[in-house]
């Protein structure tokens, strides 16, 4: 077998291993919220589980309803005031195991909101691994979920997060 012909067998089946990647990659409960109709960003929550036998990465994430979509989390500054950060390198979803994005931690941000998210409508949303490709979901908005338990959020600064060109006196997006 010549060299060419060699590499085109491996990117072939290269590309045709991907779509098994994605299958062993589930999302359920997933959930949208912002804190009102004028807020201008907003935030999803979900589990992803990985049935498969090799870790992989949530590295990206992508939707039509805001300038600007990212994996975020919130950190213990260690004087009891949470701050939220982008994590570029995304979150870890480990062979057999779970990811669990939620109120007060690890989530999807949406900034930037192109329209406020109402209650029972739906948007498609692109998780991006680093193994299993892109996975679309439908997220359904819930405004109505309940609160983030003992968290305040009066407690949370997000006043160093980056938002971009969003107009930052809204305070919209302490809310998720």
């Amino acid at each position: 077998m010549s060299l060419k012909s060699t590499l085109i067998a491996a990117l072939s089946a290269t590309i045709l291993a991907v779509p098994a990647f994605a299958e062993s990659v589930e999302v359920h409960d997933q959930y949208a919220r912002s804190s009102g109709m004028s807020a201008v960003a907003g935030a999803a929550f979900m589990t992803i589980h990985n049935h498969g036998d090799h870790d992989d990465r949530l590295i990206d994430a992508h939707a039509d309803v805001s300038a600007r979509v990212e994996l975020h989390t919130h950190i213990d500054s260690g004087d009891g005031v949470m701050l939220m950060r982008h994590v570029p390198d995304g979150f870890e979803l480990p062979a057999g195991g779970e990811i669990v994005l939620e109120r007060g931690g690890k989530h999807v941000m949406f900034m930037g909101l192109n329209d406020p998210m109402e209650q029972d409508e739906t948007f498609e949303l692109t998780l991006v691994f680093e193994h299993a490709g892109e996975v679309v979901i439908e997220v359904p908005v819930d405004l109505e979920r309940d609160a983030m338990g003992s968290m305040d959020h009066g407690d949370m600064d997000h006043g160093e997060m980056d938002h971009g060109d969003m107009d930052k006196e809204d305070e919209g997006h302490d809310d998720h």
